[in-house]
């Protein structure tokens, strides 16, 4: 009787797992038929909004299906991501997220787990800083920045738009893998910071390319490195940080788009392929370009390490930022 009782259960949980699969199957195969919504946790305008609004409308004929975008702000993107990560995990829900998805959780608590309850469908794009100097500082490349640095230790100052942001823990990454104590001077937001390393108050800073790149053709700011992997494509001319005697050394901002866990694999697949066209579609990888963003397009397994690796990057800045710079 038991052991009947075994087999029947038995039966029944494999019939259950195999429904399962077929449904999942069945809604991959149809997938999607109806609009997708694009939810995006800032305003309309910036730059999360854009790299959205470029990245749907490639995805809407890739996909046959509109996808809306939905901007839900609030909570530095939180309120976004947790309608997202509530939504059915079905595919027709997704979040268009910045780098500062991977450093808030080290800022706030936030009513989501971000390494669980939401999943990378693609890594969209990367977008490096250029570092820049004033040009009065007697420096040309970073190993002048570093040797200046060590004879004067402290005295270097580096600025940011402020504390904890994307600009500050990328002076906190070349302190740490350098070991050559700077200086952070804080701003209110990244403009302020620029105009005072225009003015000699502050030595240099890591600037976004499409803020710093005219002031350095005008001859304002010195760029002496991009802080990304690789070369940039708008800065070819530019050597990395890391080629410049800093191995290791990668930051700048980067643009994900996500799904509620549970979504099928095969719906993610969907996804993930129309995203990575989308940002390799010539009308949007060249407007990527001027704003000095590389286009990835990642698959999802991809995107997953890579998300592990920022969420434990900035983890350990964050602590280094509040322990030992200013």
């Amino acid at each position: 009787m038991r052991i009947a009782l075994k087999k029947c259960l038995g039966w029944g949980s494999m019939m259950l797992a195999l429904s399962v699969a077929m449904s999942s199957a069945y809604a991959a195969d149809t997938y999607p038929d109806k609009p997708i919504r694009l939810i995006v946790g800032q305003a309309p305008g910036g730059g999360t909004d854009v790299v959205a609004r470029l990245v749907a409308k490639e995805m809407t004929s890739s996909l046959g299906q509109s996808v809306v975008v939905e901007n839900r702000t609030g909570a530095a993107g939180s309120i976004a991501a947790s309608v997202v990560s509530n939504s059915a995990p079905d595919g027709y829900t997704v979040l268009l997220v910045s780098s500062s998805y991977a450093i808030d959780p080290n800022l706030m608590k936030l009513p989501f787990d971000p390494m669980t309850d939401l999943v990378p469908v693609s890594l969209l794009a990367e977008v490096p800083f250029l570092l820049v100097v004033n040009p009065r500082l007697p420096v040309k490349n970073v190993g002048d920045l570093l040797a200046l640095a060590k004879q004067k230790p402290g005295k270097v100052t580096f600025a940011s738009g402020g504390p904890d942001s994307s600009g500050h823990l990328a002076g906190v990454q070349l302190i740490s893998l350098s070991k050559v104590p700077m200086t952070h001077v804080p701003y209110r937001g990244a403009g302020p910071a620029l105009v005072d390393v225009i003015a000699g108050q502050v030595d240099f800073m890591f600037a976004s390319v499409l803020s710093a790149t005219p002031l350095v053709k005008q001859g304002q700011l010195r760029a002496i490195a991009v802080s990304s992997t690789k070369r940039s494509a708008s800065n070819p001319q530019l050597p990395t940080v890391a080629e410049s005697g800093v191995p290791g050394y990668t930051s700048g901002s980067w643009y994900a788009l996500l799904a509620p866990k549970n979504t099928p694999p095969a719906v993610l697949d969907k996804l993930s392929a129309a995203a990575a066209k989308a940002v390799h579609a010539k009308s949007v990888s060249d407007t990527l370009s001027l704003d000095g963003a590389e286009p990835v397009g990642s698959t999802r397994q991809e995107g997953q390490a890579f998300l592990a690796g920022e969420m434990d990057k900035f983890k350990k800045l964050v602590e280094m930022a509040r322990a030992s710079v200013n």
